[in-house]
């Protein structure tokens, strides 16, 4: 209750009021979803002060908002046009066109023809082409990760990254503040004074107070002389390596040779001159090379919480409504805003074989509450639901009738559509479509097939608990 003769707590219950109402005021003229319009509302009304505070770290839009310059957006987008220019792709699928101009208009990424694509299912096998990558550098080597512990694993690239720098290579780190919150700021100031530029994307100093603690960049990428690149859902952790304590760590990456390289370069020399200022576009990053290092038709294409479009949920969106024969997804969370959900159903209702690979148990009790209170919407649609057994299944890939395949580090969630800034490469060639689907469909063979009715039978209280979690789906 207000204690309104007091002049204190008036003047304070009469600033709280003007700031809910300001606020509220804001989420109306914001033109949102209805739904989340109301949510927000009700938020505001029924919880005091948690409330505000609640909106301003996790509830404010920023799409409105720039990452750099329209200047330098220019001249570090322009560099890779010339590879592009110099042999464009001639023989994307007339099924794959369509999604290529999509990403094209959205993203203004270029597909990219005559590449080499070798895929890891084993962090092991990852980390070794990556350090072998390393070893090799001439010029310059850049990583950007969500994730880099201090633990064995992450001292041994930090040590290979050392070496190269004292031999001269340019060596720039890039790391998510929340993603690395726990890794002490000693294990980075040892690179640093190695002579390695090393930066967060965007530092949070208190956050509680600050809304940059909901925008996290979740990409996983690396680039070795502007010649190879790795691009998937691994980050520098042990767990990668070693696995969980109920299994193996089953993730997907992708080594990339050829001139798609110059759009993972591209995506990050954007997040470093957001992040330092600098602009980086001497041409000696974006090195031409052999015109045919393969025969994978390749477009790298980001999306992030800043900007008008949802690149890479309406590419996945796209691709889905289109497919014919099969839609094959694996993906460690499974919270899909209503629109992918439409589409998976709508996709299976015509006759599409879709199917969706989750682990059977996820490294988050919440998360694994929230994907499942889904499953049983997409199941009575037809959608087959397969759990994975043997460990944590971290990957995150898509296949579509033989044509179009994708990996990176989207998951099909709220996070990742929404909020975060992610990577994911589209490869419009059968070959490598034809081997991600035999990953698949050798995963497959380890996994439990999940009926609708079977699903059904889950308990009352097993319900409720799903039910209940799904509230919190949007902040996962």
């Amino acid at each position: 209750m207000f204690d309104w003769s007091n002049p204190l707590s008036i003047s304070l219950n009469i600033i709280y009021l003007t700031l809910t109402l300001g606020t509220v005021a804001v989420v109306i003229l914001d033109n949102r979803h209805p739904v989340k319009t109301l949510a927000w509302i009700m938020v505001l009304t029924f919880l005091p002060v948690i409330g505000l505070v609640f909106y301003l770290i996790f509830g404010q839009s920023v799409r409105k908002e720039r990452l750099i310059s329209k200047r330098n957006f220019k001249h570090i987008a322009r560099k890779p046009l010339r590879g592009y220019w110099r042999k464009p792709p001639s023989d994307l699928p007339d099924e794959c066109q369509s999604l290529v101009t999509l990403f094209r208009r959205m993203n203004r990424s270029m597909p990219f023809g005559g590449n080499r694509v070798d895929i890891f299912t084993r962090g092991a096998d990852k980390i070794q082409a990556l350090l072998y990558a390393i070893s090799q550098a001439r010029h310059h080597i850049h990583l950007e990760y969500y994730i880099w512990e201090d633990d064995a694993l992450g001292r041994l690239l930090s040590d290979a990254l050392i070496d190269k720098a004292r031999q001269g290579v340019e060596v720039r780190v890039m790391y998510d503040d929340v993603g690395c919150w726990r890794v002490k700021s000693t294990f980075f100031d040892r690179m640093r004074q190695a002579g390695i530029e090393v930066h967060p994307f965007l530092k949070v100093h208190f956050p509680i107070f600050s809304r940059r603690v909901n925008y996290r960049n979740h990409r996983k990428i690396a680039i070795i002389d502007g010649r190879v690149g790795f691009i998937g859902g691994m980050n520098i952790a042990d767990r990668y390596l070693r696995g969980v304590s109920w299994g193996a760590w089953r993730d997907t990456s992708l080594s990339i040779t050829g001139m798609a390289v110059q759009g993972l370069q591209t995506v990050f020399l954007m997040d470093w001159c957001f992040v330092t200022g600098e602009q980086i576009s001497d041409p000696a990053y974006f090195p031409l090379q052999e015109l045919s290092q393969g025969d994978s038709q390749i477009q790298i294409v980001t999306s992030k919480p800043i900007g008008r479009w949802r690149e890479i949920m309406q590419g996945y969106l796209h691709a889905i409504s289109n497919a014919r024969h099969y839609i094959y997804i694996q993906t460690p969370y499974f919270m899909p805003t209503e629109q992918i959900l439409t589409a998976l159903q709508t996709a299976a209702l015509s006759g599409v074989d879709v199917r969706i690979m989750l682990p059977w148990k996820s490294d988050s009790r919440v998360v694994q509450m929230c994907s499942r209170s889904y499953l049983r919407e997409v199941m009575e649609a037809g959608v087959k639901v397969l759990f994975y057994h043997p460990g944590f299944l971290h990957a995150k890939t898509l296949v579509i009738d033989d044509q179009v395949s994708s990996v990176g580090s989207t998951n099909i969630d709220f996070r990742s559509f929404e909020h975060n800034f992610e990577v994911n490469a589209f490869m419009y060639d059968p070959s490598t479509a034809l081997r991600l689907r035999h990953i698949f469909e050798t995963d497959e063979q380890q996994c439990a097939h999940i009926s609708s009715q079977r699903w059904a039978r889950r308990s009352p209280w097993r319900k409720v608990e799903e039910s209940f979690f799904r509230l919190l789906a949007p902040l996962m």
